[in-house]
């Protein structure tokens, strides 16, 4: 699987244009599925107004309105109930798997359950762009600061696709997000390399190579 791990979604033309180079072709000739997931387990997002939001394409983050050949929602919770040969195909045929934000370890916790990170080492070609928490559920693990919901496990480990962790939303001083003084301490408790990153900022992984792509403000942490 090629990821592109995001901060706020395809915020400028430079994520964008890595987005395209995963994907091998236009966007315009590309299929999407939405996993709106993640929102349900962070009290701020949902469920309510913001999950509608992400799938209409009516979110501050540009995720399912650039332009998609089409468009699926993919809610990962209802997996469970209904036989993979009604979900699994159309996973297998589709682009692009868009990550919405919100709890990563409850994503974590449903990628698992339904059967979604199992699939994954099977979709070479298949694109991962994932949002805050969808982009941090491919890491080893999320630290402390971030835990909402606590899963079963009880930790805040992920599903480890990716060797270093992330924190999102790395803001100036004075402006909301994370400062660089709590990335810092947010960083001292993870047991490996680390980015904290803005909302201008992903990092592509593609054949094993890691690349930061940026118009904005990130810093590695290493190990």
């Amino acid at each position: 699987m090629k990821l592109l791990l995001t901060s706020g979604g395809v915020t400028n033309t430079s994520i964008r244009d890595a987005l395209v180079d995963l994907l091998g072709k236009p966007i315009a000739d590309s299929s999407a599925l939405c996993i709106p997931t993640a929102q349900w387990g962070h009290p701020m997002c949902g469920p309510g107004v913001r999950a509608w939001q992400f799938i209409s394409g009516n979110s501050e983050n540009p995720m399912v309105d650039l332009g998609w050949k089409s468009v699926g929602v993919l809610e990962l919770t209802a997996l469970p109930s209904i036989d993979e040969e009604r979900w699994v195909p159309l996973v297998r045929e589709t682009d692009v798997l868009l990550a919405a934000g919100g709890d990563a370890l409850y994503l974590c916790h449903w990628m698992r359950q339904s059967g979604l990170a199992d699939l994954l080492p099977s979709l070479p070609e298949t694109v991962w762009v994932g949002l805050s928490a969808g982009s941090m559920v491919m890491t080893p693990r999320i630290g402390e600061d971030f835990v909402q919901w606590r899963p079963p496990t009880g930790d805040d480990s992920t599903l480890g696709v990716v060797d270093f962790s992330i924190c999102p939303h790395l803001a100036q001083e004075g402006m909301p997000g994370n400062s660089l003084a709590e990335a810092e301490s947010w960083a001292a408790d993870i047991a490996g390399p680390a980015y904290a990153m803005d909302d201008q900022t992903a990092i592509k992984v593609s054949d094993g190579t890691v690349e930061v792509i940026s118009e904005g403000h990130w810093k590695l942490f290493s190990a």
